[in-house]
């Protein structure tokens, strides 16, 4: 007998306090995970912070955590032979190979997060550029019969720019005023006003969006980052030279937003972009701006189905 094999397993005794646990695992497990693209391009190389729990009955003391690893190392070592095409695909048979191998457990729940570099070009003077956005994956599978079942969900958070609409009808005003004591017509006011960028203040904006994704069908992760960076005033960049910044002052400026608008602009997006996800799909779209003249952040949020924002978009087109 193998003197591993005879050792107590301690984690397999009865807990002092038999209550079950909703969730037990391991967080911070940094793994390379190497995506492959459908055309000439080259994979995609993400370095991934894993989070992989079980739920734990109350007759046992422990969860077994390395049992979690293995299942990680098992399916990426599989993934070398055998490519990933999409994360949440990924994130969904490590959840399976976690049932499977913590017997007592009836949900596994792994989420994945990685820096995904995109390419840009800065708007005027057509400059390379890397910018850096943040991807996840999570998926939950819960024992039954025939394998039980799994929810995947794959998403972005991106940067962007917002300018707040309340701040710049105030500043309009008052360069109205001032222009109308240089005896200006208010039709040539008017021009002007809405031809020049007016201040107002700024925020840093957060946007995400996460889906659900049902039968391995294709969610695009750079679809996703390009309908948040476009929910909001502007996109930003890392590296822009004097005229590149003029481009996006006066881009966001002249289209100043809400944090409510930026929600309801992916919204619509998304729909749109999306029309082969089933109506039972769930989303939630999500919008942070860090506040500028404030000590606060705006937030807000939709959570929904497929379904559901078809309809809503719907009713307003009909309205018009």
């Amino acid at each position: 007998m193998n003197s591993v094999d005879s050792l107590p397993d301690i984690q397999a005794c009865e807990p002092d306090y038999p209550f079950n646990l909703t969730r037990v695992g391991v967080t911070g497990v940094k793994k390379l995970v190497k995506v492959e693209r459908g055309n000439d391009e080259r994979p995609v190389v993400l370095i991934s912070n894993f989070e992989v729990f079980v739920d734990l009955p109350s007759d046992r003391k422990g969860a077994n955590l390395s049992r979690n690893f293995e299942a990680i190392d098992e399916v990426l070592e599989e993934a070398i032979n055998c490519p990933v095409y999409e994360i949440e695909e990924l994130c969904g048979e490590i959840a399976k190979r976690l049932l499977f191998r913590h017997e007592y457990a009836s949900r596994a729940e792994v989420k994945m997060k990685s820096e995904y570099i995109v390419r840009r070009q800065t708007p005027v003077t057509k400059v390379n550029c890397q910018e850096v956005v943040d991807i996840f994956a999570e998926a939950v599978a819960k024992a039954g019969p025939a394998g039980g079942n799994v929810r995947k969900t794959v998403g972005a958070e991106v940067l962007g720019m917002t300018a707040c609409p309340c701040a710049q009808e105030i500043m309009k005003e008052e360069v109205r005023q001032e222009l109308a004591k240089l005896v200006i017509s208010e039709q040539a006011i008017s021009d002007l006003i809405e031809r020049l960028p007016i201040a107002t203040h700024n925020q840093r904006g957060r946007g995400s969006i996460s889906i659900e994704v049902h039968d391995r069908r294709c969610v695009s992760i750079d679809r996703i980052i390009k309908i948040i960076e476009d929910s909001m005033s502007s996109r930003v960049f890392g590296l822009l030279k004097r005229p590149d910044e003029a481009v996006v002052v006066k881009r966001a400026h002249s289209n100043p937003k809400f944090v409510e608008d930026c929600v309801r602009t992916m919204a619509q997006k998304l729909v749109e972009a999306f029309t082969d996800l089933p109506d039972d799909a769930a989303v939630t779209l999500k919008q942070i701006n860090e506040e500028s003249i404030h000590q606060h952040n705006a937030f807000a949020e939709r959570t929904a189905n497929m379904g559901e924002l078809r309809a809503e978009l719907a009713s307003v087109r009909g309205n018009d």
